[in-house]
């Protein structure tokens, strides 16, 4: 500070010479010897002139005092926050770790308000991460209702109780109106039991939401009305086992949910009614032994929903009554062997759905009702072997449809009650039906 203030004296008084000099110059005095030739007044205002100079550079240096001061004060209430904040911190993880559950209820809650309260970003960070990593401590399973289990039981449920708010304190820090937002933290979820989540009309904005590794057996995990605009959130090798997860009147204008080599052995993943400005669903490398992945009537205007290499082996996929006007529906290199997929009267705009170098060797994969009004649908290097590709009732007004390359060799193709243009790159053994 010293080292500053005579710094800033020194180039007070310098400019106040500069000044007195300039003003001397534009007069053209140029040293004392000369004749005079200005009055004794004006070398008086250039004087008077030259110090209110000085004076405003005295301000300044007051006003640097001054923030430097604040500054200070600012930085010491910092670190007194952050002190207490460390302090209600490893208060509340002792809660959240001790044996009793109504103990670890009262960590829960206090570690979300510090949470709230947090001076910086990090800090609150951190307390998002404790109560995540709680989620993924191992718990002990359904243990039923025997009578024998009654004490198990209602452990069982102290416990799922402490989950269940957590859950319940994430999903309203995430929807707008929260007193304190949430919004573009990370969140991980991984290896987490899930038979609950209220995630209804969060906004996804930013950060990343992990689900990887996630084990849903019941109940309903709910995005409905959820917004994603940004970020990524992941269910990664995600097994679905029963119960629901909700994604119904989703909207999605960027980011990615991404389901990349999960299972489905049961439930229901639904999109239904969901509306795609942008982003990306991808399903790539996924397993379907059973349960349904729903895109009924959604609104897919850009982005991508990606199935490429998914194995269908039971289950549904279904797109029925969905309107695409743009974007990308692929199914490159996936393998129908027992499943169905569904797009039945469903809308093809301007986008393109792909089944290139897929697989249909059991199964059904129906367009029935469906209208192919523009864009593309591609078959090319597909091996149709069996099951059942029906076109019955579609309507081809505009959309290229091709089959360059595709084998056929035993599956039933129907084009009972289609209307519009043949497509191209059939073989002549497989009749197209026009009403």
């Amino acid at each position: 500070m010293p080292v500053a203030l005579v710094g800033t004296f020194t180039t007070a008084v310098t400019v106040a010479g500069a000044v007195m000099w300039l003003g001397l110059d534009l007069l053209h005095v140029h040293g004392i010897r000369h004749k005079q030739q200005i009055s004794s007044k004006v070398l008086f205002d250039l004087v008077k002139l030259s110090f209110a100079v000085v004076a405003g550079l005295g301000g300044l240096v007051a006003l640097v005092v001054a923030y430097r001061k604040q500054r200070t004060e600012e930085n010491s209430a910092l670190r007194e926050n952050t002190k207490l904040h460390s302090d209600r911190f490893t208060a509340a993880v002792a809660q959240l770790g001790n044996t009793s559950p109504a103990v670890q209820l009262g960590g829960v809650h206090a570690l979300a308000g510090l949470a709230d309260d947090a001076p910086t970003s990090h800090l609150r960070q951190t307390c998002i991460d404790v109560l995540c990593a709680y989620l993924r401590l191992p718990s002990d399973p359904y243990p039923g209702d025997a009578p024998e289990h009654a004490e198990a039981l209602k452990a069982f449920r102290a416990i799922r109780e402490v989950r269940h708010t957590i859950l319940r304190l994430i999903g309203s820090h995430l929807r707008d109106g929260s007193v304190v937002s949430w919004q573009g933290h990370d969140f991980d979820f991984t290896d987490v039991v899930f038979d609950y989540g209220d995630f209804g009309h969060a906004r996804f904005i930013g950060g990343t939401v992990s689900f990887n590794n996630a084990r849903f057996e019941g109940g309903t995990v709910d995005f409905q009305g959820a917004h994603f605009e940004g970020g990524i959130v992941t269910f990664g090798g995600a097994r679905f086992v029963n119960g629901a997860v909700r994604f119904g009147a989703a909207e999605f204008k960027g980011g990615r949910v991404i389901f990349g080599d999960a299972q489905f052995e049961g439930g229901t993943v639904a999109f239904r009614g969901a509306h795609f400005g942008d982003g990306i669903v991808a399903f790539d490398g996924a397993r379907f032994g059973g349960g349904m992945v729903d895109f009924r009537y959604i609104w897919f205007e850009r982005g991508a929903i990606s199935l490429a290499g998914a194995r269908i082996e039971g289950g549904i996929v279904d797109l029925h009554g969905a309107r695409l006007k743009k974007g990308w529906v692929d199914l490159t290199g996936a393998r129908v062997e027992g499943g169905t997929v569904s797009f039945e009267d469903a809308l093809l705009g301007d986008g393109i759905v792909s089944f290139d170098d897929a697989q249909l060797k059991s199964g059904t994969l129906s367009f029935q009702g469906a209208q192919l009004k523009g864009g593309t649908l591609s078959f090319q290097g597909a091996q149709l072997e069996g099951g059942t590709l029906s076109f019955d009732r579609v309507s081809f007004e505009g959309c290229v449809v091709g089959f360059p390359d595709t084998q056929f060799d035993g599956s039933e193709v129907s084009f009972s009650n289609a209307t519009g243009k043949r497509p191209s790159d059939l073989p002549d053994g497989l009749a197209l039906h026009l009403s």
